[in-house]
């Protein structure tokens, strides 16, 4: 990556992400029969920055996961307790009391997501306490509301053979049914904040923001599949403060970021069905845009 500016774990950061989601369902709301999560009173699609971090995690995962400092500890199926007792067992063989600021720092050391995005480890067993990692991120909302639908599905095969099947059962006749939900489509917008203190303490390093921010724009490549649809990053700018503590209010920075649809457009089906502007005048000197990815 050729900008040093946004690899820099010295100073403060702020971004936007914009991504759109094509006929599928970006996050399903298990309280909601899975149906894509909105805003009842808007309509607006939400994306949870669970959701989010899980696609950076498998990511990160995919790329670096078999590098010391690259794995990862929140994973699918896996029990949280064994991770530690392992990590436990390797640093410390052998004891059953270890301090819980050096079982902390052995974390952070081991796993990408515990060095970036925290994690509560106060458990009883292998005791690693919490970490407040310095990269967070919003929940993503649509800039127009969405229409989840609910479509029935038919599949090419039978659950039974006609003679096994009761007289005037019609229901595999034509194959087995099913559901799926979508967005038929939607742009959303996502916030993230990077804080160095906090980095300074898990031990973040420009590497770890490195492949951060290649992750949010490729992330959305290795999480294919038919329920999502067709997911895209189509944007990322991120303001880079001079000083640890920033030289402007964040809000104030990512307001500069507009996305509105064209005029004339009630029901936007593509990411051309839109357009944003950045608005430069007036930028804090010490402030430095950096658009990383752009349509």
């Amino acid at each position: 990556m050729s900008n040093e500016l946004i690899i820099d774990p010295t100073r403060r950061h702020d971004f936007v992400l914009l991504f759109d989601v094509a006929d599928g369902n970006p996050n399903g709301d298990p309280d909601a029969g899975n149906l894509p999560r909105v805003d009842p009173e808007t309509m607006q699609g939400l994306v949870t920055d669970v959701a989010i971090k899980r696609k950076i995690r498998d990511y990160v995962d995919l790329a670096r996961g078999t590098e010391q400092r690259f794995k990862i500890y929140v994973q699918h199926e896996a029990y949280l307790t064994d991770t530690r007792n392992r990590v436990f067992g390797t640093r410390a063989p052998g004891k059953k009391n270890v301090p819980v600021n050096d079982g902390r720092a052995w974390m952070c050391e081991e796993f990408f997501d515990v060095r970036m995005f925290g994690a509560v480890m106060s458990m009883k067993e292998s005791n690693a306490g919490q970490v407040r990692g310095p990269m967070q991120l919003t929940f993503a909302r649509s800039i127009d509301p969405i229409v989840p639908l609910d479509l029935s599905i038919v599949g090419p095969a039978q659950n039974q053979a006609q003679s096994k099947r009761a007289e005037g059962d019609e229901t595999d006749k034509f194959g087995t049914m099913g559901r799926k939900a979508i967005v038929p489509y939607g742009l959303y917008r996502a916030h993230g904040f990077f804080n160095p203190h906090f980095a300074k303490q898990t031990g973040a390093i420009a590497e770890d923001l490195e492949i951060f921010w290649k992750a949010l724009e490729m992330m959305w490549d290795t999480d294919r599949s038919a329920s999502r649809g067709m997911m895209s990053c189509r944007g990322l700018y991120i303001f880079t403060h001079a000083s640890s503590l920033g030289d402007a209010p964040a809000h104030k920075l990512l307001e500069r970021v507009k996305v509105a649809a064209n005029t004339g457009v009630t029901a936007p089906r593509a990411f051309s069905n839109y357009r944003i502007t950045i608005e430069d005048a007036g930028m804090p000197e010490k402030v430095t845009l950096t658009r990383l990815v752009e349509g």
